[in-house]
């Protein structure tokens, strides 16, 4: 079987160790960053309350306001920027690097979007792009053509770690049951500004109708949260389901991790809605459930896992769709939901996994304190 991980560049052993180091995250409450800060002698800083949010709630992250880095200077050695830079403007975020580098904090940034999924006119976060590639001692990104692109427009070099598991490594495995349909399904969550909701769930209607006139007994399921941002969007959903027998539209409340997992594992391919993007999370949760994804031909998608696990197609297009759904379920006929295959490949993911978040987790480690060793502040 093919790697589905970019390789891992080892810890560097040349450096000299500087002991624990204890990291200011923006955020740090999210899989994502527990998984990277995983390795022996890296401690986490919890997210500080945001004043008038519920608990747990960790947006905008107050980590990134210079008066809360100047007063926790001695509490951390290092400030590393993940998500949550769109509720700053961009002199807002230079003030919160320059602070820091006063605090004597380097500063990492993950370039995880380079078009940001929650934006429709990407103008304002292009200008935080500007500032946090400009400003951080050390940029990550998740794969090859994101290097390329960042080293493109900003000429600086990544250091590329793949994106981590996404399932908890306590997770109980779902149990769904075989069925004699292939179904395949589309989740529009809250109907974000890259999703396109009636676009994509027309070309897979479209696509699905195809593979049935070729004998393949195909249905649809579309997911939808109760709460949506774009209510004509969801509205047309609701009509391009209602109109098909062979769709079903499933509108709910946002899901718990357990019953995302089960919704995800009852699929024989998920199919990705975006419009636009760089990264995406979900993929990674279908790749450790052993789920084949098609994912349209933007972004960086495809290189996440380079394997036959996932397909590409360009969005509304639907021979292109049908083709790429085909493909996936040819190769993975034995892989289908609720089959041994699928949890026998699972098991072995889960399995690389451990051993990738784990060489993710070091290298991570090893640059905090490469760039703590070399005094490494701007």
């Amino acid at each position: 079987m093919a790697t589905s991980a970019i390789p891992v560049a080892p810890p560097d052993k040349s450096v000299r160790p500087v002991g624990a180091v204890t990291v200011a995250s923006a955020p740090a409450g999210h899989p994502f960053v527990a998984r990277i800060t995983a390795a022996p002698g890296i401690t986490l800083l919890p997210d500080p309350p945001v004043p008038g949010a519920p608990a747990g709630v960790w947006w905008p992250p107050a980590v990134l306001d210079p008066v809360w880095i100047a007063r926790n200077a001695s509490s951390a050695q290092l400030l590393h920027i993940h998500f949550g830079t769109e509720s700053y403007s961009a002199g807002e975020l230079a003030a919160a690097i320059d602070a820091a580098h006063d605090a004597g904090w380097p500063v990492v940034f993950t370039v995880h979007d380079l078009d940001h999924p929650q934006l429709g006119d990407q103008t304002r976060y292009a200008e935080q792009l500007d500032v946090l590639v400009g400003g951080a001692d050390a940029v990550i990104t998740l794969t090859p053509g994101a290097a390329s692109a960042i080293a493109g427009r900003w000429n600086r070099e990544c250091l590329v770690i793949p994106h981590p598991s996404m399932v908890a490594p306590d997770a109980l495995p779902p149990r769904v049951r075989t069925s004699d349909e292939t179904l395949m399904g589309v989740h529009l969550k809250d109907i974000r500004p890259n999703v396109d909701g009636p676009g994509t769930v027309r070309t897979l209607l479209q696509a699905a109708a195809e593979l049935r006139s070729h004998g393949v007994h195909a249905r649809v399921e579309v997911r939808l949260h109760h709460g949506v941002r774009d209510e004509d969007s969801r509205r047309e959903v609701r009509r391009l389901c209602a109109k098909d027998d062979h769709a079903t539209l499933v509108e709910h409340e946002r899901l718990s991790d357990a019953e995302l997992d089960v919704a995800l594992s009852r699929l024989d391919v998920a199919v990705l809605p975006y419009r636009h993007g760089t990264h995406s999370g979900w993929l990674e949760l279908c790749w450790d459930l052993g789920v084949p994804v098609v994912a349209p031909a933007v972004g960086f998608y495809a290189e996440q896992h380079p394997d036959d696990s996932v397909a590409s197609y360009a969005p509304g297009e639907v021979a292109g769709l049908a083709a790429a759904l085909t493909a996936l379920l040819d190769d993975a006929d034995a892989n289908r939901a609720g089959s041994p295959a699928r949890t026998d490949l699972r098991i072995a993911r889960r399995a690389r996994r451990r051993a990738s978040d784990a060489a993710a987790a070091e290298t991570h480690a090893a640059l905090y304190r490469r760039l703590l060793a070399n005094g490494s502040v701007a």
